[in-house]
């Protein structure tokens, strides 16, 4: 990524990009509605919500870039008259969460798609926009997610963002110390943990990793929720606790945490999946196991097929520079040449 040409939607920029959420913003809306405002009622909301959520599913099977384009639609197209339209308070915040959602959605696929410029300012405009949404309509897990995602791009920024990443995960924790949810509470709490450790306080990456895995073993047999926070899953924990080890140095910690994501507690999108193989593949090999890493690549580029995430792309690109010296292995020019395809793919 282009550093200095995301500075404009980065560094201190970032915070006082969120502004300041408008409380009264329903409430006027509500008293005020514009002439000839579409009236609105719980079915629009409920038609956000299955939006979202079949939206939602097949970004998270095949990467950002297969569904932006319909999510940016529907939400100019239809979901923006919606906003301006005749309600009850009730109904209006209910509207402005599953906005929210919507907004977050499209700032992920956003994110997902390119680690350029563009698509990364688009991406921190939309959970800005998701945050300002979520705030002003008393949702407290809502807006600690948008917070999240804008924490995630600046840990994805690396050291240089190291201060705005753990800043923003703090600010994330504000709005997570008032629920009650323990699988939404070690979603927030993985991200705080990352962020730490990024900012070389292991410490503080302890602390948070481990409060987070006690309240995510407490939701191992419970139903996914309804939320964004609501889908972390056990397995899911165990791949951010093997990042955030791997981070910190613990290769070995970090391994097993990623195996026990895919074997034992089991990933059930292809976009996750591929992304934990691509991040295990390159451990096996700064750890000096070839032969692992050459196995668990080549599963890796299986599940990558078809697959539009940036997230993706760059385990290919990585895979592809270690191998470079490795060549003469029939295996590893092998791979390097079925990255190399992947690569090679508009999408």
């Amino acid at each position: 990524m282009d550093r200095r040409g995301f500075l404009a939607t980065s560094s201190g920029a970032a915070l006082s990009l969120l502004g300041a959420p408008d409380p009264e913003a329903i409430a006027r809306r509500v008293d005020n509605p514009q002439p000839g405002a579409v009236r609105v009622g719980h079915g629009e909301v409920r038609a956000i919500h299955q939006m979202v959520t079949t939206l939602g599913d097949l970004a998270a099977e095949y990467g950002g870039g297969h569904a932006k384009h319909l999510a940016t639609r529907y939400l100019t197209a239809n979901v923006g008259p919606w906003l301006h339209g005749r309600y009850t308070e009730e109904t209006g915040r209910a509207l402005f969460a599953a906005t929210s959602q919507l907004s977050h959605l499209i700032g992920w696929m956003a994110q997902d798609l390119g680690d350029d410029p563009a698509h990364q300012g688009e991406a921190r405009r939309y959970y800005a926009s998701a945050y300002r949404l979520a705030d002003e309509a008393g949702e407290p897990e809502l807006a600690a997610t948008a917070l999240r995602g804008m924490t995630v791009q600046s840990i994805g920024m690396g050291p240089r963002y190291r201060a705005e990443g753990l800043a923003l995960a703090e600010r994330c924790m504000d709005y997570a110390r008032e629920l009650s949810d323990p699988r939404a509470i070690a979603y927030y709490q993985s991200t705080h943990a990352e962020a730490a450790a990024l900012d070389g306080n292991h410490r503080l990456a302890v602390k948070s990793l481990k409060s987070s895995q006690a309240h995510i073993e407490r939701t191992a047999n419970a139903p996914a929720g309804e939320s964004w926070a609501g889908h972390f899953s056990i397995g899911r924990w165990a791949h951010a606790a093997g990042m955030i080890l791997a981070r910190m140095g613990d290769t070995a910690g970090a391994r097993t945490q990623l195996r026990e994501a895919m074997e034992i507690h089991g990933l059930d999108r292809r976009r996750s999946r591929a992304t934990v193989l691509g991040n295990l593949g390159e451990i096996h090999f700064q750890e000096g196991d070839l032969d692992g890493a050459l196995a668990t690549w080549e599963e890796f580029l299986d599940c990558a097929e078809g697959v539009q995430s940036v997230k993706v792309r760059a385990a290919a690109e990585d895979m592809r520079v270690r191998l470079a010296r490795y060549q003469a292995l029939p295996a590893a020019r092998e791979l390097s040449q079925r990255a190399a395809t992947l690569l090679a793919d508009p999408a």
